[in-house]
């Protein structure tokens, strides 16, 4: 359990816990101040126009608010919001089928757009600009282009990988956003909000006590509360403070600086069986037992972003601080040595 707390999907969460934890206004979404005013200002300029709002991208790691901005930009703009992601288009067919369904001023939000397949961008494209669908029926002699004109409609898409969007698609897209991650400020606010709606007593260094170790993301946040809540219920209280998030956390394994047991592993394999690299993403990932995948998307960045790793044209190389998490020496450096100017 504690290798994999950090594991997210591609899709939408579905559960009522996560659901309801929702801000359903943009007056209740903590965080992403410079966003949510540039969508504000979007949103009131098309009001007052009486038009139909500009396609969105939204860009970012997993987990910082995407899905929760198309829910509000739907909701403030007053029309339906329908929802797919890119994988589950596989053929122009079902791009049709989601389009044909979409009113006037509705809102297509289409999470991991940056996986849709090249031969469905071609046909997005037309969609986005002209607001029309060219489908292909049959092949060869018999086959035939049918026009679907469709209504206006705002398309809003989010990525976890921007640099893998086509530059078409991208420059398609009036508004390009980037969500950051949160201050422990901010996750504070949203864990004492969450907090609050699931009728739990949390004290305010409670509350920064998960924030510290939720990663900058108010999704591993609101997890990370709903296990120190079952904590504190049958061992605690009932009441979250400082001692009670301590020991709920220590208890899977996640440390004051929010590293969890898979997190410390990469760092021993890296630093005791790689010399601390340079070394390869698939073998630091085979000698640590877990999934490459898993490693580049869910581990490193955070590791990178704490300044415990780096990624060099070489491979992975454990930075200073690295070593003193695990209590190691770090090497004397060399003339020469690809790590001579990290130490």
């Amino acid at each position: 359990m504690p290798g994999n707390f950090y594991q997210e999907t591609t899709t939408a969460p579905s559960s009522a816990f996560d659901v309801s934890l929702r801000p359903p206004a943009f007056s209740e979404f903590i965080g992403q101040e410079k966003v949510k005013e540039r969508l504000l200002l979007m949103l009131e300029a098309a009001r007052q126009r009486n038009d139909v709002l500009d396609h969105i991208l939204l860009s970012g790691p997993p987990g910082l608010g995407k899905t929760t901005l198309a829910n509000l930009i739907a909701r403030t703009a007053g029309t339906q919001l329908h929802t797919t992601s890119g994988p589950q288009i596989e053929k122009p067919g079902d791009l049709a089928g989601v389009l044909t369904n979409i009113q006037k001023g509705d809102v297509l939000f289409i999470d991991e757009i940056h996986r849709l397949h090249p031969a469905i961008e071609e046909y997005l494209y037309p969609a986005m600009e002209d607001f029309r669908l060219d489908i292909i029926i049959d092949s060869g002699p018999s086959a035939r282009s049918v026009r679907i004109n469709l209504p206006r409609f705002t398309l809003v898409g989010a990525t976890t990988r921007a640099g893998r969007l086509t530059a078409p698609l991208r420059s398609r897209f009036g508004l390009a956003n980037r969500l950051d991650y949160y201050s422990h400020d901010e996750l504070a606010r949203i864990i004492e909000r969450s907090a609050g709606l699931l009728e739990v007593d949390v004290l305010r260094e409670g509350a920064l006590g998960i924030a510290t170790r939720a990663r900058g993301t108010p999704r591993v946040a609101n997890a990370l509360l709903r296990w120190v809540r079952d904590f504190a219920q049958v061992r605690g209280s009932g009441t979250i403070d400082a001692a009670t998030a301590d020991a709920a956390l220590a208890m899977i394994e996640i440390d004051a600086q929010g590293l969890d047991e898979m997190d410390k592993r990469l760092l021993e394999v890296l630093i005791h069986k790689f010399g601390g690299g340079p070394v390869g993403l698939n073998s630091l990932a085979v000698a640590a037992g877990e999934d490459a995948a898993t490693v580049e998307e869910v581990h490193e960045p955070f590791l990178i972003m704490q300044g415990y790793l780096t990624r060099t044209p070489r491979g992975r190389v454990a930075l200073p601080t690295a070593y003193a998490k695990i209590g190691a020496t770090p090497p004397q450096a060399k003339p020469g040595d690809p790590q001579q100017d990290l130490f």
